[in-house]
């Protein structure tokens, strides 16, 4: 009884798989989290260099 038992639970993967989605969520979250922070300081240098340019000489 014990041995049927312990034999399903070897074989049962629900709870490999799900650790597998999250692993694979965690490192695209980190992809772009780090995409977005590169983009975010291409996206202030340029509206830096736009708001500098429109600026009123005086």
């Amino acid at each position: 009884m014990y041995q049927d038992l312990v034999r399903s639970f070897l074989r049962d993967e629900d709870g490999a798989t799900a650790i597998e989605y999250a692993l694979i969520a965690g490192i695209i979250s980190i992809c772009i989290v780090t995409a977005l922070t590169q983009i975010s300081t291409t996206l202030n240098g340029t509206f830096s260099s736009v708001a500098s340019s429109l600026a009123p000489a005086s």
